[in-house]
């Protein structure tokens, strides 16, 4: 079994002549196949497309794969996946006590298990991670999915925020592997603790099948979606008021949390009663539901670094299922729409504003004619087959490292 102790410089290490060269793929999986990944994250496992993709790239690679998650009471069974499974049952649902109970569990499970290498998922999993890492002498691999200490819900509580901060400086410095979503996370870690960040994003795997996109039919009300979480921030209630001044179209909200209660009273209120809530769904249903959809939007407000520097996988699985986008004006989305050429960026989330924007990008033939072109460009370049590489080789140099050790 692997034994290494955690290195603070392992960007520093893997550029070193002995790692410039790595095996053949056929070696190196013959290296790999008696590795065991503990991969841990506080979600239900159900619907994080992102664990999920990253655990099943390790497996393609030979590692043997366990992901730990939490089970709620109304949790639906997981289909059967390509790696092991593993949900707790805990007393708590949210808060600090929720937080204690699921990293003194994580930890004791991971102290005991037979793992080689360890992949926090967020920082809310990496206290566990870091001290069951330092007493086993493994490597702990950290993939943050957000920047966890600048999320709304902490920007108005400063003092929250300035414990989750300490828990991220005393944990990444031992940290030997670290990922994460956008550029300019990775240029904010990189500035704030000098530790260097890959950048993995969020990308969805390669429709297998032929799209052929929609446009609005005759008769009928176009459907405009919103996939994801149902939080503050996220530019919904401007989206639900802006329906109001655009009953032709439909707006259909697939996702749950902490305010969806608020926004079915808002949308209820409404005299165009075109807004539908679909609540959480399977990745497959999510998948083909966002194919009958004409136009995807992703309107997060900025309220703070998180969704400053965001870049949602929401966009990616509109650009998959050849859909043209209205996004904030934030850095990172606004670059790949302007790349790419595939929707409109919203100058305001003003209520009328937004739904002017809806408005063109549904009915103006000529741009969506070209945003179509730009989109197919684009669904075949940002897939996670093309992503999952820098994942693979990094993870590669990891192990090579260990095992001269």
């Amino acid at each position: 079994m692997l034994r290494i102790a955690i290195t603070d410089n392992f960007d520093r290490m893997t550029s070193s002549k002995r790692m410039t060269s790595l095996p053949r793929m056929s070696s190196f999986k013959k290296m790999s196949s008696s590795l065991t990944i503990y991969s841990s994250v506080t979600t239900d496992l159900v619907t994080d497309n992102r664990v999920d993709k990253v655990c099943t790239s390790l497996g393609k690679m030979g590692y043997q794969v366990v992901l730990t998650g939490r089970r709620y009471q109304d949790s639906p069974v997981l289909a059967p996946r390509a790696y092991e499974t593993r949900r707790m049952h805990l007393w708590f649902r949210k808060g600090p006590q929720f937080y204690a109970e699921y990293n003194v569990r994580l930890f004791f499970r991971l102290l005991f298990s037979g793992a080689d290498v360890l992949l926090a998922n967020d920082l809310d999993t990496l206290v566990a991670n870091v001290l069951a890492g330092k007493l086993k002498r493994i490597p702990v691999v950290y993939d943050s999915h957000e920047l966890f200490t600048g999320v709304p819900e902490l920007v108005d509580r400063p003092r929250v925020r300035k414990i989750w901060q300490w828990i991220e400086r005393k944990c990444l410095p031992h940290v030997a592997l670290a990922f994460t979503v956008s550029p300019s996370i990775a240029d904010h870690y990189y500035k704030q603790y000098g530790i260097p960040f890959r950048v993995v994003r969020n990308l969805p795997a390669r429709n297998s099948q032929p799209i052929t996109p929609t446009s609005p039919d005759v008769g009928s009300r176009p459907v405009i979606i919103y996939q994801g979480a149902l939080n503050k921030g996220r530019g919904l209630e401007s989206a639900i008021r802006a329906m109001e001044f655009l009953p032709e179209a439909q707006l259909v909200i697939a996702g749950a949390g902490d305010i969806e209660q608020d926004l079915k009273q808002m949308a209820a209120q409404s005299t165009t009663g075109n807004v539908t809530f679909k609540g959480r769904l399977t990745l497959d249903q999510l998948t083909r539901l966002t194919r009958t959809a004409s136009l995807g939007i992703s309107v997060e407000e900025d309220l703070g670094l998180n969704y400053r520097y965001a870049l949602p996988n929401k966009l990616f699985d509109y650009i998959q299922a050849r859909i043209p986008v209205v996004v904030s004006d934030l850095p990172e989305m606004r670059r790949i729409v302007e790349q790419y050429g595939i929707g409109m960026i919203a100058t305001s989330n003003q209520p009328q504003t937004l739904a002017s924007h809806f408005r063109t990008a549904l009915f103006v033939t000529s741009l969506r004619t070209e945003w179509l072109r730009g989109l197919e460009r684009a669904a075949n370049e940002l897939t996670w087959e093309n992503e999952e590489k820098v994942l693979l080789d990094a993870f590669s140099k990891l192990v090579i490292f260990a095992f001269k050790q």
